[in-house]
């Protein structure tokens, strides 16, 4: 089971008080994660990536293991500590400002 956190706003809108459990299937990627998330959780469609892009919306950030993924490839592989559920998947809105 890999586990994802969400920020207090999506986890309201998802009605969850805690880190969300998902079962993926091999390769576990940033992909296979938001695609599981949006099926468990179809309130979640549009707020974490584009419906039409699937391109991760501005302000989103992801992180795993200390580092920010949020740049790396949708299909590559999230590190083994998240794909055993050693690790949550962390999904996190950025902040602005100077």
């Amino acid at each position: 089971m890999i586990s994802v956190t969400l920020p207090a706003h999506l986890r309201d809108l998802a009605r969850v008080t805690g880190p969300v459990q998902l079962q993926i299937e091999e390769p576990v990627t940033q992909r296979a994660i938001l695609d599981a998330l949006e099926v468990a959780y179809p309130m979640l469609r549009g707020t974490i990536r584009d419906i039409a892009t699937k391109e991760r919306r501005p302000f989103i950030r992801f992180f795993a293991c200390g580092e920010d993924l949020s740049h790396e490839p949708a299909d590559a592989a999230v590190p083994v500590e998240v794909a055993s559920g050693k690790q949550p998947f962390r999904i996190i809105g950025a902040l602005a400002g100077g």
